[in-house]
Parts: structure tokens; C-alpha cells; sequence
């Protein structure tokens, strides 16, 4: 674990010294988008069908379909409840149920799952986030986003946003590979494994490229500190006390509290900026908790027994 975090960390803060220095004149931002847009519709796609196609599915699948959407609604719900009792604008609202809701499952989750449960962990992220996760996000998260968010645009399209998600499509069609029993050949499985290969190291670097601060620290961090809270504690404690009610192996245990534990998902900025929340806001709580979650992942870890 803490030889994972350390390269996480490097690979995350070489894209945040990029954002400052701006080696060649490259801009973070549009740095980013290329990256992320080579890994979203061609590297990630190619991990997800080789891992669902090869893995081992069983009954432990629906359980971390199931408690990962707890995981988000309970993080959601929370928010919601410390939002009653403090108000925020409509923005930066749904921008806090997006940040508190949504963990950075696959981007840092699928190298830390892998590293401390070796590489068949990858299957569990990917299940966690792509069956799970991301068409919640693409659903309610919308939904979440156009109801607080100052865009114009009140449609939210919700069936066409999940077509248009190259690693869902993959996934579905990793599932039927694997369920329908159809042989993978040697070269497709290094191809896959080529491309996937790339996935990890670049989304860590773009996840430093995303990273940003702005504005007075007294004016944000309260704002902040209770997506911390749940993000980094209350969630992942509210996943680790059901797992053990599920019957499932220690190994999925440890990876689902894992999972539940990791900083605000980056993706969500693409909607605080679509459907007009504060992005900034988004912006300095995904730095927050990914900075913070350096240290709080081996604490997890060490308590699940690792």
C-alpha cells in the first residue's frame, strides 16, 4: 500500500507542477482533455472488456454492484443532511452532493485495489464503477446537476448520456464474453493488456492536471471539510460495518471499503462545468480529498488487516 500511494502521489504531483510550469507551453487543461479523452474512448475501454472477459464472476458481484450504490447514496444523503443545517447557494449545493456522493472508484481506485490484492482486484473496480457508479452519476447525478445548476439545459437525456459511455458499452461487452464462455485469444489478451497498461499512470497524471486551488482557504474550507468527512470516514465506516452482514470473502471486503474510501471522482467536474455548478468549488474538494486520501487509504488498509 504504501509504495502504491508514493507512486500515486509522484505521478499526481507531476501533473500539478505541469499546471504551474507549463513545460513547451502546453496548457494543463487542454492537456488533460487530450489525455483523458485518449483513455476514456480507447485505453479504458480495452482494460475493462480483457479484465470482465477473464474474470471470475460470482455471486460477490452483485454485492459490490449493491453496496457501492450504497456507498454513493449514503454519501449523497449525508451531505444532504449537513446542507439543511447549513445552506449553500443552489451552485455550490449540488455541487457538494455530486463531490460527497461519487468516489474516484476506477482512476485511483483500480491501481490501489491492485496493488494491495494484485491484479484480479482489477475486476472489482471496474464492476464497482462502471456497473454501479458511473450510470448512477449519469442518472441522478444529472438530474442532481440540472436541478441546482444554472445551466439553460433541462433536459437531461439520461438514456443517450449512458450510450455515449465507451467503457459502459465495454463493460457489457467484457460480460457477455465472459458469460456466454467465448474463448480469448492469446493475441487479443495481450492487446488488451498493452493498451490497459496505460490507463493507470494517466490518469493519475491527469488527475494532478485537474488539481487546482482558488480563492481564500477560511472562505472554502467549510464547504470542503464535510465532503472530506464523508468521503474519506463516514462512508467507507458505513460500508465496512455492512460487508460483513454479505457473507463475501475478506479479499472483496478489504477492496470494497477501499473503494468507498477513495477522494471525490474527477469525472464529476465535466458536469459541474456542463450544467453551470461551482467548478471551482468541485476543483479544490477533489484536491482536498486526494491529498488527504494519502493518508487516510493506509489507514483503511491497515484496519481491514492489511
Amino acid at each position: 500500500m504504501q509504495d502504491v500511494i508514493i507512486i500515486s502521489a509522484i505521478l499526481i504531483v507531476a501533473g500539478v507542477v505541469w499546471r504551474v510550469l507549463k513545460p513547451q507551453g502546453l496548457d494543463a487543461d487542454q492537456l488533460r482533455h487530450s489525455l483523458t479523452g485518449i483513455v476514456y474512448n480507447l485505453l479504458l475501454p480495452a482494460l475493462v472488456i480483457g479484465v470482465l472477459w477473464g474474470a471470475e464472476l460470482t455471486a460477490s458481484s452483485f454485492v459490490i454492484v449493491l453496496l457501492a450504490a450504497v456507498g454513493v447514496f449514503c454519501g449523497m444523503g449525508l451531505i444532504w443532511l449537513w446542507l439543511r443545517l447549513f445552506p449553500q447557494p443552489l451552485p455550490a449545493t449540488g455541487t457538494l452532493l455530486l463531490a460527497a456522493a461519487f468516489p474516484n472508484a476506477t482512476y485511483l481506485g483500480l491501481p490501489v485495489l491492485e496493488s494491495v490484492l494484485g491484479e484480479s482486484a482489477r475486476a472489482i473496480a471496474i464492476q464497482y464503477d462502471l456497473l454501479s457508479c458511473t450510470p448512477i452519476l449519469l442518472s441522478v447525478g444529472i438530474l442532481v446537476a440540472i436541478h441546482f445548476g444554472e445551466s439553460k439545459d433541462n433536459n437531461p437525456h439520461i438514456l443517450k448520456n449512458l450510450l455515449r459511455v465507451p467503457p459502459l458499452w465495454a463493460a457489457i461487452i467484457g460480460l457477455s464474453l465472459n458469460l456466454t464462455g467465448t474463448y480469448q485469444p492469446q493475441i487479443l489478451q495481450q492487446l488488451f493488456e498493452m493498451l490497459g497498461n496505460g490507463v493507470v499512470p494517466l490518469m493519475l497524471f491527469s488527475i494532478g492536471l485537474s488539481l487546482r486551488w482558488r480563492g481564500d482557504w477560511s472562505q472554502q474550507i467549510n464547504q470542503i471539510l464535510p465532503v472530506v468527512a464523508i468521503q474519506l470516514m463516514l462512508t467507507p465506516a458505513i460500508i465496512f460495518w455492512l460487508v460483513p452482514l454479505f457473507g463475501i470473502d475478506a479479499r472483496t471486503e478489504m477492496a470494497l471499503v477501499l473503494e468507498a474510501a477513495m477522494p471525490s471522482m474527477v469525472l464529476g467536474i465535466v458536469l459541474a462545468d456542463r450544467y453551470k455548478l461551482d467548478s471551482h468549488l468541485y476543483a479544490m474538494t477533489v484536491t482536498a480529498t486526494t491529498a488527504l486520501s494519502l493518508i487516510t487509504l493506509p489507514l483503511w488498509y491497515s484496519l481491514m488487516g492489511g
